[in-house]
């Protein structure tokens, strides 16, 4: 999520921006060690979640290693069944797939219609040098994305579009940064009725900001709109910078809105944030994104999750970021074939496409190990199978319970293959993994590159 401002607006805040990144690099917290941030192979930031068919999946910005701005060139799909264990699935849209795009793919949300998925972000028009909001459509949620329409579905220089259907059918999309704008989408979800209508930015809709004539409220930008109990919700970044979530109401989709208050205080590594929320199997979850991973801040962010339940009322009660994130929903079946870009943490490693299909993971060295969290073994597993390849000297998987460290169950040898996209499956008897554990799958070897890990699964 980024701030679009004027050359004198920008003038105005270098200060306040430079304040708070020093800030954040001091108050930075150690490299997180739980399951929050949710990925930590890759920067993501700007969260979009949505719920399809017993699964969340999770539409990110993918912040480039090193980045000193917001340099982002495309976006990425996660999803989990059960919010710790998320499988990444790649890079199914890009700036490149808007023919008149230049740069900076940033702030979106995707969502459901008939039968397709429309993925709402704003890029830079080449001819205008402005953001303006492109529409990419798939078959099914993790793509590959196209261009809906070969053009800006509209623009007026403003970012971070949110996409909500109402109960009735009739489809909004909010944006907007330093303003708040809507308009109706028509049901092809590619086109709109009317003009683009500016929302007023009212005290009484989005709060009090003092100290900044130009912006008198709270509302910042990323709005994320939503409907619950015949309530909508409009919850945004507020007040830059740092910025702090907010959030308002309504009892219609397009106002007039009334301020509620804070959702997340002002806290973490990043001087911006960004919120998404859905329910899940029965709870509520809160995505955001912070600066907690090594190398993490402002331009390096990282996407994480939090459990919560609304109050009797209806509000949204005060959210903190923490290190442990969401509780596991289920567990995890190790005895059907898991992909092993599925992951809840992993260290060392990180993905790319595979020749099979989907991503695999790579690029691994010795002591690298990857976690996937509360793995049901019930009564007892036989075997272990891994599908990997190697154009390097190959090395062993440990199989591992409950930390990299922890109790050995089983180990695989894996050989050179002659490519490190020319796949073989090994197998090596397991003995001891029996109930529920995190399991942990650790890469030993000697130095330099040992195999590329594609999928695993267990015999019962």
């Amino acid at each position: 999520m980024k701030s679009t401002w004027s050359l004198s607006a920008l003038a105005r805040r270098v200060g306040a921006l430079l304040t708070a990144v020093l800030c954040a690099l001091a108050l930075a917290p150690a490299l997180a060690k739980a399951d929050n941030p949710i990925v930590q192979h890759i920067y993501t930031a700007d969260p979009a979640p949505l719920v399809h068919n017993g699964r969340v999946y999770l539409y990110t910005g993918h912040d480039e290693d090193g980045s000193t701005w917001f340099t982002m060139k495309e976006w990425r799909v996660w999803s989990s069944d059960d919010m710790v264990n998320w499988t990444d699935h790649g890079s199914p849209m890009n700036v490149g797939t808007f023919s008149w795009a230049s740069k900076d793919a940033w702030a979106g949300q995707a969502i459901q219609r008939n039968g397709k998925f429309y993925w709402y972000v704003p890029v830079v028009n080449r001819a205008t040098g402005r953001m303006a909001i492109g529409v990419g459509v798939a078959d099914n949620p993790t793509g590959p994305f196209r261009d809906a329409i070969g053009r800006p579905l509209v623009e007026n220089g403003e970012i971070d579009p949110t996409v909500f259907i109402d109960d009735n059918g009739q489809a909004y999309l909010y944006w907007g940064n330093p303003n708040l704008w809507y308009v109706r989408l028509n049901a092809d979800m590619t086109s709109f009725s009317g003009s683009p209508t500016q929302i007023p930015l009212t005290t009484a809709g989005f709060g009090s900001r003092a100290g900044d004539a130009a912006r008198p409220t709270l509302y910042e930008e990323g709005p994320w709109v939503y409907k619950r109990n015949g309530l909508y919700y409009n919850v945004f970044a507020a007040k830059c910078c740092s910025e702090f979530i907010a959030y308002s109401t309504a009892t219609s989709p397009t106002g007039p809105w009334t301020y509620r208050g804070t959702v997340m205080p002002t806290q973490g590594a990043s001087f911006t944030n960004h919120a998404g929320i859905v329910d899940f199997k029965g709870s509520s979850y809160f995505f955001y994104h912070n600066g907690a991973l090594s190398g993490g801040g402002g331009f390096t962010r990282s996407v994480a999750v939090e459990r919560f339940t609304y109050n009797a009322d209806g509000t949204i009660p005060t959210i903190t970021m923490t290190t442990g994130g969401a509780p596991q929903a289920g567990t995890l079946n190790p005895f059907v074939r898991q992909e092993a870009e599925t992951i809840a943490w992993g260290s060392g490693i990180e993905t790319e496409p595979s020749s099979e299909g989907g991503m695999n993971v790579g690029w691994i060295e010795n002591g690298d190990y990857t976690k996937v969290k509360g793995a049901a073994f019930g009564s007892g597993a036989r075997t272990f199978s891994a599908r990997v390849a190697s154009a390097g000297a190959g090395g062993t998987v440990e199989v591992r319970l409950d930390g990299p460290s922890g109790t050995v169950v089983g180990r695989c040898g894996v050989s050179a293959t002659g490519g490190w996209q020319n796949w073989t499956t090994v197998s090596c008897p397991i003995s001891g993994a029996t109930g529920t554990h995190d399991l942990y799958l650790r890469f030993t070897g000697g130095s330099g590159y040992l195999f590329n890990l594609n999928w695993w699964q267990f015999t019962a």
